[in-house]
């Protein structure tokens, strides 16, 4: 790696990984532009409260010009990526070229429908802030016209089926759960909502499968009471926007499937040969350079890393995203002083999801715990993690409102503008 005064660094991509590499940069020697489609960063683990009405989008939304104030080095464009000229190494935009020295590819992951065009075509995901609001408005469209409909219509509004029980699926369909449970009543207390079904499935044998086996019991017996039917060693075989059809042969009418089983990276043109790129992720070395390439580098969710303790690469998670580009970035400033580089070593710290009030599991290296103490861990540590005072204290406001009260302000309707319908209809 060699880098020098002046040198232009380019990063696509403003999730985790690419804003701690702005920060580690921040008003060092060089150039810093950062490419994103969207002008604000999104914290993604909290998507699932925005979508089930708990908290508003600009709480966990933080515009990138606003949360990079003072960084003389830094800039900002936005724009869609379109591709990539490594000769003449220039990224191209929707907004114009961008030349780059260095350039950084930090796209993170999009929803991975395995190829089926049904699941695409009518599924809800929940990537983006755009869509967690979608799931938002069209769960609560729901519940109103639920209110007026006929026994007939009913039917399938009354099961919102959830495919995934990892951390998201599993926090998703406790947050419905509680809605159904403390809100729905005092909203509509001439509805009766106890035929709701919130309905979580799962092809591995249980959720949350890749933790610890007190928290794969935990999850299911805590969502289970809260009345979350968990089906588990089953596959979503179709779905056509009415009905999902299970491989155990069930047939499920529903109107609103939130798919949350699969991710793939975001890839861009010309960055690399096809032979440098697996299951959607460039394949790097120890300093997250792209195989084949000299100045090119991928973090996070997009970089596929071999190492001795990961020989099927790291897991898609924020932890390594953002300690990827803290070395990355570290890295940078050592070749600037033209010093030694130092290799990526993933240190895991864990895992742990929430289920709903007082109940969370927490896995680190050495101590598994569940219940009310692994709530409150759960509940500090993605407090830490939010960008700035102003929106902790909103998030920790809105949070010990609705524990106190079992209840939230926030179920909002925002329906399309009439232009906007009109657009969509060109």
């Amino acid at each position: 790696m060699i880098v020098k005064p002046n040198d232009r660094v380019v990063i696509i991509g403003g999730g985790f990984a690419g804003m701690r590499l702005v920060k580690a940069l921040k008003n060092s020697p060089v150039r810093v532009t950062l490419i994103d489609k969207q002008n604000f960063h999104s914290f993604q683990p909290l998507l699932y409260q925005v979508a089930s009405a708990r908290i508003e989008p600009a709480s966990i939304s933080f515009p990138f010009r606003k949360a990079f104030h003072g960084y003389k080095n830094f800039d900002f464009r936005l724009a869609e990526v379109e591709g990539v000229d490594t000769e003449q190494k220039i990224v191209l935009t929707s907004n114009g070229n961008v030349r780059y020295d260095h350039l950084v590819i930090a796209t993170g992951c999009t929803t991975n429908f395995f190829g089926n065009e049904d699941l695409k075509k009518h599924a809800l995901p929940m990537k983006e802030m755009s869509e967690a609001i979608d799931i938002r408005n069209r769960i609560l469209l729901d519940f109103e016209e639920f209110a007026t409909a006929t026994e007939e219509e009913r039917e399938k509004l009354l099961n919102i089926v959830i495919v995934g029980a990892g951390a998201t699926g599993v926090e998703l369909a406790g947050a419905f759960a509680e809605l159904k449970n403390d809100i729905l009543s005092k909203d509509y207390p001439k509805v009766d909502f106890s035929g709701l079904d919130i309905i979580l499935l799962e092809g591995a044998p249980s959720p949350l499968n890749n933790m610890s086996e007190n928290a794969k019991r935990y999850s299911r017996k805590s969502l289970e009471n809260l009345g979350v039917r968990v089906k588990t060693g089953v596959i979503l075989k179709s779905y056509d926007g009415h009905h999902a059809t299970l491989s155990s042969g069930e047939v499920i009418p529903c109107k609103n499937l939130i798919w949350s089983a699969g991710v793939s990276g975001n890839i861009i043109d010309g960055v690399c040969s096809k032979e440098s790129i697996i299951r959607n992720r460039y394949v790097v070395d120890r300093y997250n350079r792209v195989e084949g390439t000299e100045n090119i580098y991928a973090l996070g969710d997009v970089a596929y890393m071999v190492t001795p303790k990961y020989p099927n690469a790291h897991p898609q998670v924020a932890n390594v995203a953002i300690n990827q580009a803290m070395n990355l970035g570290k890295n940078m400033l050592r070749a600037l002083k033209e010093k030694k580089l130092k290799p990526y070593e993933y240190k895991d710290l864990g895992m742990m999801a929430t289920i709903g009030n007082n109940k969370a599991v927490v896995d680190l290296k050495f101590f598994k715990f569940q219940g009310f103490l692994a709530w409150v861990t759960w509940m500090f540590l993605h407090l830490m993690l939010i960008l700035s005072a102003r929106n902790k204290a909103i998030i920790f406001l809105n949070w010990a409102w609705s524990y106190a009260t079992k209840d939230t302000s926030l179920r909002l309707i925002f329906k399309p503008s009439k232009r906007e319908k009109e657009e969509e209809n060109i």
